[in-house]
């Protein structure tokens, strides 16, 4: 008999130890060797996604600023979608035949979709360049985007009429950030960005754009990532997150694909890890 009651007593163990077990792993299905993404790789996805966003922001407020510029310069009537907020000081100056902008956010300014932003950001082009086409060259000086300081340049080839009809930029970018826990990094890329709603609507919250390219992004303990776009990331002006569209992502013997959605405005993303298994993360948007 004492014999009998210990083996039930083990059996009973056993199940709760694989009922505990399938619990823990709810959130994750498994169809592979990996179930986790490594804290590092977290991170660096993370402020990855954090990167993108301060420089679409410095994209969108360049468009905006440009179009009120072109819209001056071809005697055109002004409209002013009111993103540019009007804390905002914007300085012109003609030099060597170029127009030269500075958009001066000074020591914090809020944009209307929720982001604040200090610093400046410096926009020139050529006027004499032929209609329907112009290059806007961007940099940035002693610039933070809710809380990050982000420092570099990009150069944009912007087409008015894409084959679709849509404004569309071509863009070679080069930036660095460090955020406000000192961590540092770096990424540069090439990318094609397509405004494919909201122009000449004359208001800034229905301005929908579409993202495809790819960059390196390296950590600050010099990992370098991969990030591809597989499908369009749509980017909606109004809304902080991505909300659809795919990356791919990698580094050295790493390759995950992270998803961003069907359409809603949220922080979660689902990344499936090498192995197959499906994790959802988080991605961050801080606010100092």
């Amino acid at each position: 008999m004492r014999r009998n009651k210990w083996n039930n007593v083990i059996i009973v163990a056993g199940i709760l130890g694989l009922l505990s077990a399938s619990c823990e792993n709810d959130n994750i299905t498994d169809t592979g060797e990996d179930t986790l993404l490594e804290a590092t790789d977290l991170v660096a996805l993370q402020q990855g996604d954090d990167a993108e966003w301060g420089v679409e922001e410095v994209l969108n407020l360049a468009e905006e600023v440009y179009q009120v510029e072109a819209q001056r310069l071809e005697g055109k009537e002004i409209v002013n979608s009111g993103f540019i907020p009007e804390c905002v000081t914007i300085t012109t100056m003609v030099k060597d035949s170029k127009v030269e902008k500075t958009i001066d956010f000074g020591a914090g300014c809020e944009t209307p979709n929720g982001n604040l932003l200090s610093g400046v950001v410096l926009l020139s082009f050529d006027p004499a360049e032929p209609l329907g086409t112009r290059t806007l060259s961007l940099s940035l000086s002693s610039f933070t985007f809710n809380g990050i300081d982000l420092e570099g340049g990009a150069e944009v080839f912007r087409t008015r009429n894409n084959e679709n009809g849509n404004p569309q930029s071509e863009i070679s970018s080069d930036f660095a950030a460090t955020w406000p826990n000192g961590d540092q990094a770096t990424w540069k890329g090439a990318r094609s960005r397509e405004w494919i709603e909201g122009f000449r609507s004359g208001f800034w919250g229905d301005n929908v754009f579409l993202v495809t390219g790819s960059q390196t992004f390296v950590n600050r303990r010099g990992v370098t990532y991969n990030r591809t776009v597989l499908n369009p990331l749509r980017r909606e002006l109004a809304c902080r997150f991505l909300v659809s569209g795919s990356l791919q992502i990698s580094r050295e013997g790493w390759t995950g694909v992270l998803d961003f959605g069907n359409g809603d405005c949220d922080s979660k993303g689902e990344l499936e890890l090498p192995g197959g298994a499906i994790q959802e993360v988080t991605l961050r948007r801080i606010r100092s």
